[in-house]
Order: structure tokens, then C-alpha cells, then sequence
């Protein structure tokens, strides 16, 4: 059974910071961006950097429209990332040979290699957040809930505002 929670509902009852889950989702955010910071700093990424890296060293020669979609980034917001890895040496972006709208990332050397010094870091995060690998697990499914039924929330929203 599911509960629901108490939502003030009227301007006598107080809506408190520390209640909000929103909120806590927020410093939990930052939290880890400021976690990553002296791990990524010797790398030369910044934490959106990372993410990027990741998803090539997982699937190299991705198109930048499916590397936005993967990381959840529009292309005013991708696009920047990519120029500065470019410029740093670590991808390159070429025109797709049968669509020459598609712009394909791939991986340099250097790319490749910074792989091997990135290893140490998601083990270091992991041991800052004071959990066990099961409750890295279950929090990271949990939150994979939580923004798809967002998502689909808002998605409900905006449709019925049209």
C-alpha cells in the first residue's frame, strides 16, 4: 500500500524547506558535483564532460543527437561540450557520410586513454556516499522511477494546458 504524502494545501499551513523532496534532490545534486570536482580537475572534465566521455568509452562513434538523448541534453547545451573536448584533444566530430545533417563523435587516443586514468574515480564517489553497493542499487532505481513518472507527469501537464 501505498501512501501518499501531506501536501500543504492552504496558506495556513507552512511549506518547509527541509520537507521537500525537490530540495533534497537539489543538495544531493550539488553535492556530488562538488565530490566529482577534484577528481575530474586532474582530467581536465568538468562533471558534463564526464558524462560524455563515459557514454563514448561505452559506445564510441555515437551521433550527437543520440548522445544527447542518452545524457538528457539539448543541443545549445551539448554542442559547447563537445567544442571543448574537440579543442582539448579528446573527440572529434565528423560529418556522417550518408547524412550530411548527422555530425558522429568518436574518440581520439588521448580520448581512449583517459579512460584508464578516469578508472579510480567512480569508486571514489562511491565510497563517499557511505553506501553499500545495495543501496547504491536500490537508490539509483528508485530515482530512475521518480523521473519517469515526472516525466510523464509533466508531459500530462503541458498536454492538458494545450
Amino acid at each position: 500500500m501505498t501512501k501518499t504524502m501531506k501536501v500543504p494545501k492552504t496558506e495556513d499551513e507552512t511549506i518547509r524547506l527541509n520537507e521537500m523532496l525537490c530540495f533534497a534532490l537539489y543538495g544531493a545534486a550539488h553535492a556530488f558535483s562538488r565530490a566529482y570536482k577534484p577528481l575530474l580537475e586532474p582530467l581536465g572534465l568538468t562533471y558534463p564532460q564526464y558524462l560524455v566521455m563515459i557514454s563514448l568509452w561505452e559506445k564510441d562513434g555515437q551521433p550527437v543527437k543520440g548522445l544527447g538523448e542518452a545524457l538528457g541534453l539539448d543541443s545549445g547545451t551539448l554542442s559547447p561540450l563537445l567544442k571543448r573536448l574537440e579543442q582539448a584533444g579528446l573527440v572529434s566530430r565528423t560529418r556522417d557520410k550518408q547524412d550530411e545533417r548527422q555530425v558522429n563523435i568518436t574518440l581520439t587516443e588521448k580520448g581512449r586513454a583517459l579512460q584508464a586514468q578516469a578508472a579510480a574515480i567512480m569508486p571514489a564517489v562511491a565510497e563517499a556516499t557511505g553506501c553499500g553497493l545495495d543501496e547504491v542499487v536500490m537508490l539509483r532505481e528508485r530515482l530512475k522511477t521518480l523521473q519517469h513518472n515526472l516525466t510523464e507527469a509533466g508531459d500530462r501537464m503541458m498536454a492538458e494546458r494545450r
